[in-house]
């Protein structure tokens, strides 16, 4: 056995440093020889599979560093799905509401006949009540894994859905107005009143939207893509909106369509009509604003699952307030307080009569 300085046996090492093993890059000390260098770790997304590298090696955008940083693995896909958690809980409420929608339809065609249905147009009730079962159903474009046609469709289908049922609410404000001028002596409202106003209305609200949508998707449709940048170790699949612009456009044509009911809505609040709606109008439409106004900076403060969440959030909770507002106190008198239901007196008969089924 060899023997070397000062009796010891043990072979003398050429170098001052440990050999770095993979996962780490040789990094060189400051002020010594060549051969003495630090083991630092690999950043994340960045791997070395080789001992001794001195740079670490990116990995590719569908791929990431493993733990140990030896080794690119490929990324997590994330989405909203119905296995999720919070998928589930999303699908349920918009299942729920829907089912209260449909339950609240068959109410009032069973009491179809009865003053509080027939009051303040039936017909756009209806209309309503179909506008807002579909807004929760196509809460269902939102969730699961995002296509090239889901993509096209959610924020289109959404947006000229909800814009009918707040131009069907419009309506329905607007009627209450006429219906106690053309109940005074001038002749014009009268004219006016006899036309079919609320669907000419719903029409012209409607269109506005249309054309948002239309100008959309032909310029910049939405479609499906991976995103790397906002999750580390994940890629999120998602709809880019394609032009961001287009979507707070549509959003804000249906805020200012709910503004405008607001506002004629608390402007009728008084009138003196036993069935008056514009109460509950006025109430249904300022939750619908607050929803929608609270909606932008959540949005904007969330990424990837948790902002289709959001959306879908606001969808249902500005759906629901109209549901609960305007219908559920009707539903309340047919069915809890019967007495409350019949024409009160001439007057209201009259009045009725001039009320569009």
């Amino acid at each position: 056995m060899s023997e070397y300085a000062e009796g010891t046996t043990q072979i003398p090492r050429s170098v001052c440093s440990e050999s770095c093993i993979p996962g780490y890059r040789r990094v060189p000390q400051e002020g010594r020889p060549k051969c003495c260098y630090d083991c630092v770790p690999c950043a994340e997304g960045e791997i070395t599979n080789v001992p001794d590298m001195k740079s670490c090696i990116r990995c590719p955008d569908n791929q990431w560093s493993n733990p140990r940083r030896d080794k690119c693995v490929p990324r997590i896909i994330e989405f909203l799905s119905y296995h999720d958690p919070l998928g589930t809980v999303c699908a349920a409420f918009a299942i729920s509401l829907s089912a209260v929608t449909v339950t609240v339809f068959v109410i009032f065609i069973r009491h179809k006949e009865t003053p509080v249905v027939r009051a303040n147009n039936q017909n756009l009730s209806y209309v309503l009540l179909t506008t807002l079962m579909m807004s929760f159903l196509c809460s269902f474009l939102f969730i699961g894994r995002p296509t090239k046609i889901s993509c096209l469709l959610r924020q289109a289908a959404f947006g000229n859905i909800f814009t009918v049922a707040v131009s069907c609410v419009l309506a329905k404000t607007v009627i209450v107005v006429f219906a106690f001028r053309a109940t005074k002596p001038d002749g014009r409202m009268r004219r006016w009143f006899g036309k079919n106003i609320s669907s000419s209305l719903i029409l012209i609200c409607s269109f506005g939207e249309v054309f948002i949508c239309v100008v959309w998707v032909i310029y910049s449709a939405p479609f499906p893509e991976f995103n790397t940048q906002v999750e580390i170790a994940k890629t999120i699949l998602q709809c880019n909106e394609g032009s961001i612009t287009a979507f707070y456009f549509s959003i804000g044509y249906m805020g200012l369509l709910a503004l405008f009911s607001f506002i004629v809505a608390f402007l009728a609040r008084k009138l003196p009509d036993t069935y008056n709606e514009a109460q509950y109008i006025t109430f249904s439409m300022l939750v619908f604003c607050c929803v929608w106004v609270t909606f932008i900076p959540a949005y904007l403060s969330t990424k990837g699952k948790y902002m289709v969440a959001v959306e879908i959030f606001a969808i249902l909770a500005s759906g629901a307030g109209l549901l609960c507002c305007i219908f559920m106190p009707k539903c309340y008198i047919i069915l809890m307080r019967p007495d409350l239901n019949v024409r009160v007196s001439i007057k209201m008969e009259r009045k009725g009569k001039l009320v569009m089924r």
